[in-house]
């Protein structure tokens, strides 16, 4: 099965079309490597797709015939997404909220670099 659908599939993925850009874009590996949304997939596999700044991993134990119901989903996949990746994503939430009021705008250089000293990551950019 094609990796765009293989994520449709398995609901990473609204659509089939925003799964085929976010290959195109590189937003999706297997095992380490960027690749086309025409790849094939096999179980075994080992798959990282950056959503909302979250880099989501996961290991295919099954190729599903077609889309799932979200209660199925864990049958087809085994999630390995390392838990820091939530806690940064809640640190950057509150950070911002903290220190921005709302409205107020896109943060500046500095603010950024404040931003990015408190959380200990740096953009991928």
């Amino acid at each position: 099965m094609r990796i765009d659908k293989y994520l449709w599939c398995v609901r990473y993925y609204k659509t089939r079309s925003i799964a085929t850009q976010a290959c195109k874009k590189g937003a999706v590996k297997i095992n380490d490597k960027s690749l086309k949304p025409s790849k094939e997939v096999y179980p075994g596999d080992i798959i990282e797709v950056r959503i909302s700044q979250i880099n989501y991993k996961f290991q295919i134990l099954e190729i599903p015939k077609s889309r799932l119901g979200a209660k199925l989903v864990d049958q087809y996949r085994k999630d390995t997404t390392p838990k820091e990746a939530f806690q940064n994503l809640e640190l950057l939430k509150y950070s911002k909220d903290y220190y921005r009021k709302k409205g107020t705008g896109r943060p500046s250089k500095k603010d950024r670099r404040d931003i990015e000293d408190f959380t200990g990551s740096v953009n991928d950019n």
